[in-house]
């Protein structure tokens, strides 16, 4: 808990991408609070990949980690909570947190990453993470050489189908034909990947692997793994109270620099980028915080 009330830096997301802010905030010094509520969005997700000397890692390790070296540099605190409102004031920004404590900063960093919208299809939320998943760069290689499903979209699908194709060579797309090209259809059709446009009913797994799709009438296919594309939203309503500007699939909208549209307000991490990995969270949290480090010694100067 901070000793003042007026902090350098607010930080509301801990999680890699806050984290990874907090500690390049840190090491110059300035009174930074991260508030944050312990719930990440891949908590389910068994092993960590693609983060150079982290590889194979699970991702509570890499964040229990990560947070204790952050709490090593003494200008850095923690509240464990959930923040939810944020408004601009002469000086800076106020945020409450849903136990009712307030805190004020002249600088705010979002690092509040976003929520998948599951669909309702029994025993996906079971797997989602871990065979069911969202990215071949962060869980393709574990994924290799098995039958493998992809459920999405249009361009989205061919885009993961190109992707995962270099993982393995069984691939069964589960899509409507009508959100496809003809153009599309035969680059499919040319890589030896079916289409299913069957309504998913249920997805039988063991402990979260994947065994059978199960579709609407009745029938089922054997995989061992799916990747879906899915919607998402932003995980805090904070943003949009702010003013920020999103992009039109939902991101906060930032610059080169991890600047949002409003002044004094930085993003990194989830929220704010398509790139959702360790490796990219980390990144965007180091520049975000660099950035914000700057523009405190500008001002002060």
């Amino acid at each position: 808990m901070p000793e003042q009330r007026k902090l350098d830096v607010i930080i509301v997301g801990g999680s890699y991408a806050g984290l990874s802010a907090a500690m390049a905030l840190g090491r110059s010094l300035k009174n930074v609070l991260i508030i944050d509520s312990g719930l990440p969005c891949n908590r389910q997700t068994p092993h960590s990949h693609n983060f150079i000397t982290q590889d194979g890692e699970t991702p509570a390790a890499i964040a229990t980690k990560a947070r204790e070296q952050v709490s090593a540099y003494k200008t850095v605190s923690f509240v464990n909570g959930l923040a939810t409102a944020a408004r601009k004031n002469d000086d800076g920004f106020t945020v409450t947190t849903q136990s009712g404590q307030e805190f004020e900063t002249k600088k705010l960093i979002l690092a509040t990453g976003i929520k998948d919208l599951v669909p309702p299809i029994k025993g996906f939320s079971e797997c989602w993470g871990i065979t069911v998943v969202h990215c071949p760069y962060c869980h393709g290689y574990e994924l290799r050489g098995v039958k493998t499903a992809i459920m999405a979209k249009g361009d989205k699908a061919v885009h993961l189908a190109s992707l995962v194709s270099n993982l393995t060579n069984d691939i069964t797309l589960l899509t409507s034909k009508s959100t496809l090209t003809h153009e599309q259809l035969d680059k499919l059709h040319a890589h030896n990947i079916p289409v299913i446009e069957t309504e998913i009913s249920e997805i039988e797994h063991d402990g979260g692997h994947v065994r059978n799709v199960v579709f609407a009438d009745g029938s089922k296919v054997a995989f061992e793994a799916l990747y879906a594309a899915l919607p998402f939203e932003q995980h805090s309503d904070i943003p949009r109270q702010l003013g920020c500007e999103f992009t039109e699939v939902g991101h906060i909208k930032v610059d080169e620099f991890q600047k949002t549209s409003v002044d004094g307000v930085y993003a990194c991490g989830d929220n704010s980028s398509a790139m959702r990995s360790v490796a990219s969270a980390v990144y965007s949290g180091n520049l975000a915080g660099a950035v914000v480090n700057r523009e405190l010694t500008e001002e002060r100067f």
